[in-house]
């Protein structure tokens, strides 16, 4: 027992000095923001352990080195004149308030071997952070308006559409940033019409192509864009999506019989032990020995198997209708088998196996229709389909 208190003791205090061990190079290094978070991390589970003392150290040199390093950046930023820089000066700015704000719910912090509590030297940078705002705001409006104004692609609509969405986090209802954002995104859209073909001389069920045109069963996760299963008049479409049946083969219908002839030793009954000279055999007793008496049963088993299958094929094309070529073609295929088994049989139903007898209960059933073979052949076609979508990119 005593030795295992004290392996755990040495184990806790090897952990505790790699943990120290790590700040103190995150420190060394400049990674200023690793060393802040695993002293606070550890300063907040227990700030008063004397185990813990050296993060308090570590805190106190990591905030005055990562502070003095932010402001400086800062300065630089500023010094330089460029307004795309109003982004790096806002988050720096927030960055040393966040920090700061993560400290003071631990103070005071004392070091006891100095007798003292840990100094750090605290700014209220909100003033800073509004004009850094105000003026990231400006920029961002100012910029983003002049690439709206100026797009030639749909990228450019899109980055414009960012811009105005970040602004909107900043600044919300900034100007007229919404309605300059909407715009940027409706011009920043593919807009994709889906027209669906049969080249084939089968009938598409109705529920089938339903069930493949409702895009909003597949989950999209496309922000830029929008497939229209019935085409706008008013819509300047970027791509066709063309669904076409090619080929459905459709199976007569089918029944196949099988006879299977079926033997099997059964009990009946009991008789009198006869040994090889023909006298009955008795026990020590006296008495006749009985033994069970088994006689041969046969049973002829006549299965039938409906059957009937149905092959849809086709692709799915992507055309270009500024350029007027098609992208890319994508093969699909489905089959579906419909498959019945009965039986019935002649004889003694005892020889029979205990699987083949469930099939004597079902009888013949009507065969699907030649449209519900398609319907059931289409239903992998949807997840099929779906793939295709999700995976195929534009840009």
């Amino acid at each position: 027992m005593k030795k295992t208190i004290l392996f755990t003791t040495i184990m806790v205090f090897l952990i505790a000095c790699g943990g120290v061990k790590k700040t103190q190079e995150a420190i060394n290094t400049g990674n200023y923001s690793a060393a802040i978070n695993k002293a606070i991390k550890n300063l907040a589970d227990n700030k008063t352990k004397k185990g813990n003392q050296p993060y308090v150290l570590l805190l106190e040199e990591a905030f005055k080195k990562y502070t003095q390093r932010e402001l400086e950046n800062i300065a630089y930023l500023k010094k330089e004149g460029n307004p795309a820089n109003y982004n790096d000066i806002f988050n720096g700015y927030s960055r040393l308030k966040n920090i700061q704000e993560r400290i003071k719910p631990l103070l005071p912090l004392q070091v006891y071997d100095e007798g003292r509590n840990a100094r750090f030297s605290f700014t209220n940078y909100d003033n800073e952070i509004l004009v850094a705002k105000d003026n990231l705001s400006d920029y961002l409006y100012n910029s983003a308006s002049e690439l709206l104004q100026n797009a030639k692609y749909k990228e450019d609509f899109r980055n414009a559409y960012r811009d105005f969405e970040y602004l909107n986090e900043l600044s919300p209802g900034y100007a007229d940033s919404r309605e300059k954002m909407d715009e940027a995104y409706s011009k920043g859209l593919d807009f994709v019409k889906v027209n669906m073909i049969n080249d084939t001389e089968q009938i598409v069920p109705a529920r089938l192509e339903e069930e493949l045109l409702n895009f909003n069963t597949y989950g999209l996760n496309d922000q830029w864009t929008q497939y229209h299963t019935n085409p706008l008049e008013e819509v300047n479409y970027d791509y066709e999506m063309q669904v076409a049946f090619r080929a459905i083969n459709i199976s007569p219908e089918q029944i196949q019989e099988k006879q299977i002839i079926k033997e099997k030793q059964i009990k009946d009954g009991v008789e009198v032990l006869i040994d090889q000279d023909g006298r009955v055999v008795k026990d020590s007793l006296g008495n006749e020995i009985k033994v069970d008496r088994f006689r041969t049963v046969s049973c002829n088993f006549y299965q039938f198997t409906q059957l009937k299958s149905a092959q849809v094929t086709g692709n799915v094309s992507y055309i270009d209708l500024q350029r007027k070529q098609q992208l890319n073609s994508y093969p699909i295929s489905s089959e579906f088998v419909f498959e019945h088994v009965y039986a019935n049989y002649n004889g003694d139903k005892r020889a029979l196996d205990n699987d083949l007898v469930p099939l004597l209960n079902r009888v013949a059933v009507p065969f699907p229709s030649n449209e519900q073979m398609v319907y059931d052949a289409g239903e992998d076609l949807k997840s099929r389909l779906k793939d295709i979508v999700v995976r195929h990119k534009f840009n």
